[in-house]
């Protein structure tokens, strides 16, 4: 379960916030004044976030959208030239 702590503790308890964020693969919420502030989490669950698969989600994303604004075609006319292209119809 995430964390939520204030944000004097990034300064008086760093090594326990660091510590928490690598043992449960949690982050843990930073509040200054009393209101959500920062989101704290260890490097390998950022990169994890951030890496390869939402890179793919966010082109996914993106041709959904496009697939909204432009006509499509059959499925067979598109991988007849993508074969094509990278010269499997000669195979």
């Amino acid at each position: 379960m995430a964390m939520i702590r204030p944000s004097s503790d990034l300064r008086n308890h760093y090594n326990e916030i660091s510590e928490f964020c690598h043992r449960t693969n949690q982050p843990v919420y930073i509040t200054k004044n009393g209101a959500g502030d920062l989101v704290v989490l260890s490097n390998d669950d950022y990169e994890r976030l951030t890496g390869p698969k939402a890179e793919l989600y966010r082109l996914l994303d993106e041709a959904e959208k496009l697939s909204k604004v432009t006509p499509g075609r059959p499925a067979k006319e598109v991988f007849a030239e993508i074969e094509k292209e990278f010269g499997f119809d000669k195979l």
